[in-house]
C-alpha cells in the first residue's frame, strides 16, 4: 500500500518541495478562446531544481467566448449580478428564459 509519508521523503531526497494551496477558483484560458473554470480544486505548488511548476486537479466547467457575452447580456437586461446571471444561465435552456427566470 501508498504510504504518502514516504513519498513526501522520497520528494525531498530528491531537492522537490510541494506545498498544498488553498484556492477556491481557478480560472485557464487556452488559446482557442476557451475558459476551463475549476470550482474547490486541489492546487499543488512544486519546486523541482529551480522551477516552479502546479498541479490542478478538479471538476471544472468548459466556457467560451460565446458565454461570457451572454453573462453580460443577461447582467445588463435585468440588473442582476454577475453570480446571478450566471446561475440563470445554468438553470435555464436558453439566454430568454434566463433572462426572464430573474425579471
Amino acid at each position: 500500500m501508498f504510504d504518502p509519508s514516504n513519498m513526501e521523503k522520497m520528494m525531498k531526497q530528491m531537492g522537490m518541495d510541494m506545498e498544498e494551496m488553498d484556492a477556491e477558483k481557478v480560472t485557464v484560458e487556452t488559446s482557442d478562446g476557451k475558459e476551463l473554470v475549476f470550482d474547490s480544486p486541489q492546487l499543488n505548488k512544486m519546486e523541482v531544481q529551480g522551477k516552479v511548476l502546479f498541479q490542478l486537479q478538479g471538476d471544472y466547467q468548459e466556457k467560451d467566448e460565446g458565454d461570457e457575452e451572454d453573462v453580460e447580456l443577461v447582467m445588463e437586461r435585468t440588473g442582476a449580478s454577475r453570480e446571478e446571471a450566471e446561475a440563470a444561465l445554468e438553470d435555464n435552456d436558453d439566454l430568454t428564459d434566463a433572462i426572464m427566470s430573474l425579471d
